[in-house]
């Protein structure tokens, strides 16, 4: 694409294009193409994550190869905790690089390489052994993504103006969605077997994810000073004194790890049906994500913390009906789960969407990848214990377990109206 087709692009998809805060001279001349590099990359990126998706895709493989519950029950808590832990040990390695991009590149293949694996491993496995050799791919692949997640956050500070870095994310994601709802629909009308259909699903995800790490290394991104004295393992936790806005930010983000544990609760109410709704699933959560991610992204832009409290109300609301439909039988209502996961899957958009922004403009320059490290390893050790915890309950109330979900986005709805407007300087 030529520069003044990029430059014109760019100046239709953002508010105030002259405008660019938190950039140097050098990197608001590469701005517009820095942008839209980002949007391929990260949509590429997102459209694998749809197609090999954990909570529905990869769990109705481990189901169809017989590889058992234990296995399927591994699968949220390893992707999810796995992302996020390991920050605190790769963030000092990141943040002494002058150049950060190549992480993300090199964690994004990475990724596609583990899921090219997991396709084979579909194809070839079968039971228990299966379920081992793709819960510990998807273990690899959960720790690339965890270095893509500890450098995008700087790489995106240093490369985008503040005000439109929520609009690239969420650009990003309402791309992607068009992807996974082509692949929602396949499923959805039985266009193919659906192991094939699946197992072609992984294959792409894989090339996705290499079409990402090859445009994010062609992002200019301008030298930092290395931060030799980044602050190492159980050190970063100081910042939770220093910070009180960190501290509360943590909190509210923990309250909100309902809106991504709760799919499979969803499920666990309709199990009889379950696996037969794969593709309407899909669908619900690819469409959610289409029509929501990108007014989430422009709404992040103007204010995070409200973006926060607004995805916490959201999802209380849709948890709380669950329940209710639950407790009163009304769950067995044909096409109320995919209703329901439509709504949560809002919520979490928004949710990923704020806590991203929030995060980025709220820390400067070398803080970034230190608050990044730290948020996700406590919201890490978080999924860990609640994972844990909410299974055990589960056994004896499916409903409960959805309840204290619902109970925990209320209160962070609350406790986000009390986070600072990070975007009123920008």
């Amino acid at each position: 694409m030529s520069q003044k087709m990029t430059a014109r692009l760019f100046r239709r998809l953002v508010d105030d294009p002259d405008a660019a805060g938190g950039l140097s001279d050098s990197a608001r001349t590469a701005e517009p193409g820095s942008f839209l590099r980002h949007i391929v990359a990260l949509s590429g990126s997102k459209i694998a994550d749809g197609l090999i998706d954990p909570k529905l895709v990869l769990s109705w493989l481990l189901t169809h190869l017989g590889a058992g519950p234990l296995w399927v029950g591994l699968l949220v808590p390893v992707r999810e905790s796995g992302a996020l832990l390991p920050q605190l040990i790769t963030t000092p390695y990141i943040t002494a690089a002058p150049i950060r991009k190549w992480f993300w590149a090199g964690g994004s293949a990475v990724q596609g390489l583990c899921a090219g694996a997991i396709a084979v491993a579909g194809m070839t496995l079968q039971g228990a052994t299966a379920g081992l050799v793709i819960v510990t791919l998807l273990g690899v692949l959960a720790l690339a993504r965890s270095v893509c997640s500890a450098s995008y956050k700087d790489v995106l500070g240093k490369t985008v103006g503040k005000s439109r870095r929520g609009t690239a994310t969420g650009f990003a994601s309402s791309a992607a969605a068009v992807g996974v709802i082509v692949f929602a629909l396949i499923l959805l009308f039985d266009l193919g077997d659906r192991l094939v259909v699946v197992t072609a699903a992984l294959i792409l995800a894989a090339g996705f994810w290499l079409l990402a790490a090859a445009v994010m290394a062609s992002v200019k991104e301008l030298r930092s000073a290395p931060d030799e004295g980044a602050r190492l393992g159980l050190g970063q936790f100081q910042l939770l004194r220093s910070d009180p806005q960190l501290t509360r930010f943590i909190i509210v983000r923990s309250l909100l790890v309902g809106t991504a544990l709760a799919p499979p609760y969803f499920l666990l109410l309709r199990l009889d049906t379950a696996l037969n709704q794969l593709g309407a699933l899909v669908l619900a959560s690819s469409v959610a994500s289409l029509l929501s991610s990108y007014i989430w992204g422009r709404l992040s832009d103007r204010s995070s913390r409200r973006v926060l409290m607004y995805a916490g109300i959201a999802g209380g609301l849709v948890l709380s009906s669950v329940v209710v439909l639950a407790l009163t039988g009304l769950i067995t209502v044909g096409g109320i789960i995919p209703v329901a996961l439509f709504g949560l899957m809002i919520a979490y958009q928004g949710v990923r969407l704020g806590r991203s922004t929030h995060l980025v403009d709220m820390a400067e320059g070398d803080d970034r990848a230190p608050y990044t490290a730290l948020s996700n390893t406590i919201v890490g050790l978080v999924l860990i214990v609640a994972g844990a915890l909410f299974a055990a309950v589960a056994e004896i109330s499916v409903p409960l377990v959805i309840g204290v979900f619902a109970l925990m986005c209320w209160a962070a709805a609350a406790l986000a109206a009390g986070l600072n407007e990070v975007q009123a300087d920008a």
